[in-house]
């Protein structure tokens, strides 16, 4: 008891404080169940033991006592036990997200305080964070004081944006979030996109039902997580729901999820056991389906900074689908579980059923080797060990490698600059490592690896078409998204909008070949410095770029910009546009119109906004409600296009049906 004790406090630690992980959540699940069975069985509990502490967070700062102690849910795995909790009451169920609860107070409609959730009674006040944190407003309508709980969570596709543009190492987008908090940074903070999600309304409201603390939320602005009701809780009513509720379909990590009572007065009726509110809520994790197989061999992949070792195993079926490969995460992983050669048997999951993973080796076969050549460019790799959790990782040392311009690849095909539409970041790490790719301009003659793509897998005709139609459809692109698409230092949208206001394409690579002093040649810009221009100035002059930008402009067609407005319709004028629009193909065509215009668009709802453009004219969001506060008018993109466009933009282009295969 106390060997598991102390091995699951040490991975918990470590999970809950941002670090690498130290053990699966199936191998945690697995000798937290057995350390139970033990407790029950001697009577005994040990001081430490989690099953009678919330684990702490390691955020540095002002300690906060909680107004409601922030208790752990006791969990289950069997149905039949969350009908048997229910009793017949109506309770509604929701995702049990995978992240970090932050508790949010509002006083006389402010945002006061925001608290994480430490041991469940006293937490760390990390209110300087707020801005940084998406979905927590500054604001809300109602007067009276005001607590919620919700939880800290990064989306799967924002977790990978970011370790592709970062190169650093985390396990999991639980994990980023985690050591983000501890950041002291506003600016780093927001570039982890993390988003806080509601799921308790513990004021003002006593005695409200559930249900109806959920809509009270939604009134101030706010966004639950997704719940549903079930009015009759029986085991096989339950079990119909879970049906649907499967992890795959939230964009957010999850493990597992969370069932309480509408009657939230009966739910505080509850006792207190150890650190479990016996009637707050019961979490239920799915049953894990593991299967074994045999190793076929270990494959290296190469992802930004990072070399990752990849298990690729006799093909099993877990949760109705193949899988035959999963990640090995790290060298420390591998030789943690085992890891040999081709015959190694193993068992292997889904992970809360969507991620395959290894969690164990049954008999190590011959023998585990680390490369000592990067599989991608063939140069020298280095073992490196973190000083802060000991891990180690395999890295390439060419600093010239493809794989380590997957950062600038990934912007490349980003909505902001060429908006390449469905190739991902691990789309890109394949291409990279497959050797298609390792220049920009390769990506325009991808067509050529067509059939190989459509047989990957993942992958198939249709998707492998509508990447080439994708492809084909960015060969014609305007010079500002281009300019964004090239990573050049300290160019971003508000710059090279600066820059083509002043010159188109050509005009821009001659005069950058003069010989002005490179921190001369652009500070008459407004908002260019004499530093921004030699940045820019030197990414022009250097001959490998400048060769690569002249090939890259054989494959595309660039649109130039009006280097003045051509009409007045908007002139004087601050528009924030949000939500979706229907008459124009996006925002940013919107945007452009009104700029062309004379007008201005902003990012949010000020004293200088003439007008709010949002298609859902009565929505209760934060911008609609800040309108509403500073008597800013709100209309629709019909209004719009009545009050300041001579004629609607053209319909937007219907997607091509069919596919490249004949």
């Amino acid at each position: 008891m106390e060997q598991l004790v102390e091995e699951l406090n040490r991975a918990s630690d470590a999970y809950y404080n941002g670090q690498s992980e130290l053990m699966t959540d199936y191998e945690w699940d697995a000798r937290f169940d057995e350390l139970k069975r033990l407790e029950e069985a001697t009577g005994t509990i040990l001081p430490d033991s989690p099953t009678n502490r919330v684990s702490e967070d390691n955020v540095e700062g002002q300690k906060e006592a909680h107004e409601f102690p922030a208790l752990s849910l006791a969990k289950t795995k069997q149905v039949s036990e969350l009908a048997k909790w229910a009793e017949g009451r109506p309770i509604w169920m929701s995702w049990k997200l995978d992240g970090l609860t932050l508790v949010v107070t509002y006083d006389n409609g402010r945002l006061t305080k925001v608290v994480t959730r430490g041991n469940g009674h006293i937490g760390t006040n990390i209110t300087h964070l707020a801005p940084a944190i998406n979905g927590l407003l500054a604001t809300i309508p109602a007067k009276e004081h005001t607590v919620v709980r919700g939880e800290a969570v990064i989306a799967y596709d924002d977790f990978e944006r970011f370790l592709i543009e970062s190169g650093e190492d985390y396990a999991n987008p639980r994990n980023l979030a985690s050591g983000s908090l501890t950041l002291k940074d506003i600016e780093e903070v927001k570039r982890r996109n993390i988003r806080w999600i509601p799921f308790t309304l513990l004021t003002p409201q006593i005695g409200v039902s559930k249900g109806e603390g959920l809509e009270w939320l939604k009134k101030q602005g706010l966004t639950p997580v997704d719940n549903e009701l079930i009015s009759n809780p029986t085991a096989e009513n339950l079990q119909h729901v879970i049906s649907h509720w499967q992890p795959d379909h939230c964009p957010y990590p999850v493990d597992g999820l969370v069932i309480s009572y509408d009657d939230t007065e009966y739910a505080r009726t509850g006792s207190v056991t150890g650190h479990h509110a016996t009637r707050a809520g019961l979490a239920f994790k799915w049953q894990d389906e593991a299967a074994a197989t045999e190793l076929e061999e270990v494959e290296w992949s190469c992802a930004a900074s990072t070399i990752s070792p990849v298990a690729i195993f006799r093909p099993v079926e877990l949760e109705g689908t193949t899988v035959k490969r999963a990640s090995l995460c790290n060298i420390s992983e591998c030789e943690r579980l085992g890891i040999g050669g081709k015959g190694t048997r193993l068992q292997v999951i889904k992970a809360n059923k969507i991620i395959p993973k290894v969690i164990k080796v049954d008999e190590t076969i011959g023998t585990f080797f680390v490369p000592t050549q990067c599989p991608v460019c063939h140069h020298d790799t280095v073992v490196v060990t973190s000083e802060a959790s000991g891990t180690r990782t395999l890295h390439c040392t060419n600093p010239g490698c493809p794989a380590k311009q997957l950062k600038k690849f990934a912007r490349f095909v980003s909505k902001e600059g060429m908006n390449i539409d469905g190739i991902s970041g691990q789309t890109l790490s394949k291409f990279i490592n497959l050797g298609w790719i390792s220049e920009y301009d390769d990506l325009y003659r991808l067509n050529r690896h067509i059939r190989e793509l459509a047989l990957m897998e993942g992958f198939g005709e249709r998707s492998a078409t509508n990447i080439m139609r994708s492809i084909e459809k960015s060969r014609n692109v305007d010079a500002q998204h281009l300019l964004i698409a090239l990573s050049i230092p300290k160019c971003g949208g508000d710059v090279a909008k600066r820059l083509l206001s002043h010159y188109d394409i050509e005009a821009l690579i001659a005069a950058c070949q003069t010989e002005t002093p490179p921190e001369e040649v652009f500070p008459h810009i407004d908002g260019i410095g004499p530093e921004r221009s030699a940045l820019i100035v030197g990414w022009f002059r250097n001959e490998d770029n400048l060769a690569m930008l002249r090939r890259l402009m054989q494959e595309i067609t660039i649109q130039q910009p009006q280097l003045a407005p051509t009409g007045k319709q908007c002139e004087g004028l601050t528009f924030v546009i949000t939500g979706d629009v229907h008459h124009y193909k996006n925002r940013n065509e919107l945007k452009a119109y009104i700029e062309s215009q004379g007008g201005r668009v902003a990012g949010s709802v000020s004293g200088s906004t003439s007008f709010l453009i949002n298609n859902d004219v009565t929505s209760t969001s934060g911008k609609n409600q800040k309108a509403q506060q500073l008597g800013i008018p709100i209309i629709s993109e019909d209004d719009f296009i009545s009050r300041f466009a001579n004629e609607s933009p053209a319909p937007k282009s219907q997607p091509v049906e069919g596919n490249l295969f004949g």
